[in-house]
C-alpha cells in the first residue's frame, strides 16, 4: 500500500475523531521507541500508525485501552479488605496499662518537632563525598 487514506481506516474505526486520537497516540508510541508492525517505507510516524490501523496489525480496541491507561492519573488497584478489629473499651485499656507497668509515651506537637530539628547540624562533608 503506497498511500494510506482515511477511507482505508474508516472501516476499522468508524468515528474519524477517534481515528485521529488513536493514530496520534500510536504515533507518539512509535516516537517513544515502540516496535512498528509494518514496513516504514520512509513514512513518518503518523502515516505508519495509520497504515498499522488500516492493515489491522493492531486492533483499535487495544489502542483505545492503551490510550485510556496513558491518560489516567490514578490507577485503581484492587486490594483485599482488612478484617474489622473490634475497638478496645476504656476499661480494657486501663487494665492493660496497669499490667504493663504504666508505660506512658511523650506527646510532641509538630511545632516542637520542627524546633528540635532546627537545632540539628548536618554532618561535615568528607573528602570522598565532595568528588
Amino acid at each position: 500500500m503506497a498511500r494510506v487514506t482515511v477511507e482505508d481506516c474508516v472501516d476499522k474505526v468508524e468515528n474519524r475523531f477517534e481515528l485521529v486520537l488513536l493514530a496520534s497516540h500510536r504515533a507518539r508510541m512509535i516516537a517513544a521507541g515502540s516496535h512498528i508492525t509494518v514496513d516504514r517505507d520512509n513514512d513518518k510516524n503518523p502515516v505508519v500508525s495509520l497504515r498499522e490501523i488500516a492493515d489491522s496489525t493492531l486492533t483499535p480496541d487495544d489502542l483505545k485501552e492503551d490510550l485510556i491507561q496513558s491518560l489516567q492519573k490514578h490507577v485503581e488497584v484492587d486490594e483485599p479488605e482488612l478484617e474489622a478489629v473490634p475497638a478496645l473499651s476504656s476499661a480494657q485499656q486501663d487494665s492493660r496499662s496497669d499490667a504493663a507497668g504504666d508505660i506512658q509515651f511523650d506527646r510532641m506537637t509538630e511545632e516542637d518537632l520542627l524546633r528540635g530539628l532546627e537545632g540539628l547540624v548536618p554532618p561535615a562533608e568528607t573528602e570522598d563525598e565532595g568528588e
